[in-house]
């Protein structure tokens, strides 16, 4: 087994009690999920963790963490389990050298750490965020769980309140911040969006004294950003970003872009549609440069990025014996994400239908902000479009009848218009908040599907190289070596 924690390690990060003598091989606070040999750590929150410490125990946990007194079986008593993970979290980046980098963003950040993630993991022992454990207790819990020979340690920082982030990064203390992309989100917390760019500027509050933030360098906000730190490196389309995209050709299986990255021009072969893959690109790879990277080793990994569930995954589905392909997109959704993901359907193929189900925590502006969904459609040229949800019914009141197929209060009555719909060719792109039902909506759409050719989903990863980009060559003979 191998070893993360140890009574003696545990009680000494922690301050607390440690009941007999064992040794854990991870963390986990749920005990759905829970392995055996791990620390189980009970939380408090609609439930509390405590009560499931004794299936922890059945479940092979190897000690639990508890608030109240144990006795005979391994254990380590703490006055406040939350705090205690907190502790354990600093301890974990106090014994290691590992990089950390730490992401946040409006837009795009649970897509950037996973490509800075896997382009670490080519490179090194590498430690990183899972799903979106992204909260007050989600990162603790990463670091928490980082094994001491880490060589790199990548995070995912959210939020929905202003002070979140302020306290997440002094327990990570990263050595680079990355702020993806500034945009309306969480609006209902924020009276406007420079008090979410105030906001997620809290990230850089925690930089190590060496530390450097990576920002986007066309955000309106990228001057009041930069204030908030000393060393900044930057990414985009901007003249002057650090990480500056050249330009790049786009098609509805990826894109090949040119990157300049240290006065350097390097061809970024991308499997990943969209504009917004373009620049979450260049932001992963001016992580990896600022981390010390090899920049061949980087866009090896990009070049081979599979799709995430959930943010813009493909799969080829037969509906009644009518071929369609669906882009899943419904992790989550705010004004920003939506009209990239309406821009990527508007480079499929055949018909294009949308299935858009509610943006959620826009605050007094959430009317206005799905009516402005009609320009991104219409410049993307989408056919048709189905929405669900209170808030869609905004949208719907506006879509032109061509494009306007209907209204649906829930995503089961959407699901079952949907299928009226869909004709052979069709592609169908499915985007809303989670609290919408659209991820319900795709899951359904799935199990009425049959597979083309043989039995399950067959996820579409090919990517035709794209012609028509000018050369850039570089004086050097390898552009790659950076």
């Amino acid at each position: 087994m191998n070893v993360l924690w140890t009574h003696t390690q545990a009680a000494a990060a922690t301050g607390g009690r440690a009941v007999g003598e064992w040794s854990v091989n991870g963390l986990s606070i749920d005990t759905r999920s829970l392995g055996e040999g791990q620390l189980f750590i009970p939380l408090k929150d609609i439930r509390n963790g405590h009560d499931f410490i004794p299936l922890a125990y059945e479940k092979g946990a190897a000690a639990v963490m508890s608030e109240h007194d144990i006795r005979h079986v391994p254990a380590l008593i703490v006055p406040d389990s939350l705090k205690a993970l907190e502790d354990l979290a600093i301890a974990a980046r106090k014994r290691s050298h590992a990089t950390r980098i730490a992401v946040t963003g409006s837009v795009g950040k649970t897509s950037v750490k996973e490509m800075i993630a896997a382009i670490c993991r080519a490179d090194g022992n590498t430690h990183a965020s899972i799903k979106s454990f992204n909260n007050h207790w989600g990162v603790p819990l990463t670091l928490a769980g980082m094994p001491q020979n880490t060589e790199y340690g990548v995070f995912e920082m959210g939020m929905n309140h202003a002070g979140e982030l302020a306290a997440l990064t002094q327990i990570v203390r990263p050595d680079i911040a990355v702020i993806t992309k500034i945009a309306p989100a969480h609006l209902a917390h924020f009276k406007s969006v420079e008090d979410i760019a105030s906001a997620k500027a809290e990230i850089l509050s925690g930089l190590t004294k060496d530390g450097v933030a990576i920002l986007p360098r066309d955000s309106d906000y990228f001057e009041m950003l930069a204030e908030h730190t000393g060393r900044v490196l930057s990414f985009g389309w901007h003249a002057n970003a650090d990480a500056c995209i050249i330009e790049t050709k786009l098609t509805h299986t990826g894109s090949l872009s040119v990157v300049r990255i240290a006065g350097r021009y390097i061809n970024v072969d991308l499997p990943l549609p969209g504009k917004h893959w373009v620049e979450n690109a260049a932001c992963a790879l001016l992580a990896a440069f600022q981390a010390g990277i090899r920049i061949d080793t980087a866009l090896k990994v990009l070049k081979n990025m599979h799709k995430i569930r959930g943010r813009g995954k493909i799969y080829e589905l037969s509906i009644d014996d009518k071929n369609v392909t669906l882009i899943d997109e419904s992790y989550n959704a705010n004004p920003e994400s939506m009209a990239a993901s309406i821009a990527v359907l508007g480079l499929s193929k055949g018909r294009k239908i949308a299935v858009l189900g509610d943006m959620l925590e826009l605050g007094d502006k959430e009317a206005s902000l799905h009516v402005q969904l009609l320009a991104p459609l219409r410049n993307a040229k989408i056919d048709q479009v189905l929405t669900c949800g209170k808030h869609m019914k905004n949208l719907h009141n506006v879509l032109p009848g061509s494009m306007n197929v209907g209204w649906f209060s829930d995503y089961e009555k959407c699901l079952a218009g949907l299928l009226l719909k869909a004709q052979d060719g069709d592609t169908i792109m499915v985007k809303g908040s989670n609290a919408s039902g659209m991820g319900k909506l795709v899951s359904e759409l799935k199990k009425v599907s049959e597979l083309k050719k043989v039995s399950g989903l067959k996820e579409v990863t090919g990517l035709k190289r794209v012609n028509g980009l000018k050369s850039h060559n570089n004086k050097k003979e390898d552009a790659n070596a950076l």
